[in-house]
């Protein structure tokens, strides 16, 4: 077992910014009009058309390595840039829990709209948007999956998965089950570990976190974008013993034997639109 505490990577934040974080995340659980009125923390507009999909994620841990930005370039599309910071870049392993999937008009459905995911991602950008390019989604819902992989062209496989509170903390496991997929496993507990904060500009978290879209490839290689929104996330500094990572044997790349950059989040609700073709 290894243990890992959160490494600072930001500007520091008082106490007075951290009470008002809080404030401010504890009224985030607000519907998708709320959401879409807080936009002022964007680089570019929410977009103009009727969101697709709300949802809310839960306990998530964000955890970051740098790595060498040459051996991710390869598995990047050519029309993708991929984002560095300080001349790195940043591989994530992302657990957390979702709840509430529901199309627009339509309610949550239960036992369908909450399930436990797990992804494997790093950081892209096209015509100035910056976004995540996700290797990998994990989630313990088969409808989901492949709901998922029909319609937004994304690579999620079946696994199975728990997501426990403990305490403070949460355990965590997930062990994908995707017939003919490669291996990938993930055990471990996990914790915050100070005050909420929210990120600041220019920061290494601003980098990793406040993304407002992601990028996929359909079946015939047509790189495509899919629009989100959410308030800023509500971040703390947080605490993990990890049992198991095994992540990134499905794309040829070893993690650092670092410590990774770690950061919990309670909670955060979200808004999605259909992935569309990049104009060439």
């Amino acid at each position: 077992m290894s243990t890992a505490r959160s490494r600072t990577a930001g500007s520091p934040f008082t106490e007075r910014e951290g009470a008002r974080a809080y404030v401010r995340g504890m009224k985030r659980t607000s519907g998708p009009g709320k959401i879409l009125k807080d936009s002022d923390h964007r680089a570019y507009p929410v977009p103009a058309g009727p969101w697709a999909l709300s949802m809310s994620w839960h306990d998530l841990l964000f955890m970051h390595w740098p790595v060498s930005a040459e051996e991710l370039r390869p598995l990047i599309p050519p029309a993708l840039n991929l984002d560095t910071f300080d001349g790195d870049a940043w591989l994530g392993v992302v657990p957390f829990r979702m709840s509430g999937v529901r199309p627009r008009f339509l309610p949550a459905v239960p036992g369908l709209s909450g399930f436990p995911e797990l992804n494997l991602r790093t950081y892209v950008s096209a015509g100035g948007r910056p976004g995540i390019w996700f290797f990998s989604l994990d989630a313990h819902n088969p409808v989901a999956v492949r709901l998922a992989r029909a319609t937004f062209h994304l690579p999620y496989f079946d696994a199975r998965m728990s997501s426990r509170k403990e305490g403070e903390g949460i355990s965590y496991r997930s062990v994908r089950t995707h017939r003919g997929a490669w291996p990938a496993e993930f055990a471990g507990r996990y914790r915050p570990a100070g005050e909420p904060f929210e990120s600041r500009p220019g920061s290494l978290e601003r980098f990793l976190t406040e993304r407002y879209c992601l990028y996929t490839a359909d079946g015939r290689g047509n790189v495509r974008r899919g629009e989100i929104h959410h308030q800023l996330w509500p971040l703390r500094p947080a605490e993990a013993e990890v049992e198991t990572l095994r992540m990134t044997g499905q794309i040829g790349v070893a993690l650092p034997d670092t410590p990774p950059l770690l950061h919990f989040s309670e909670r955060l609700d979200v808004l999605a639109w259909p992935p569309k073709r990049l104009e060439p």
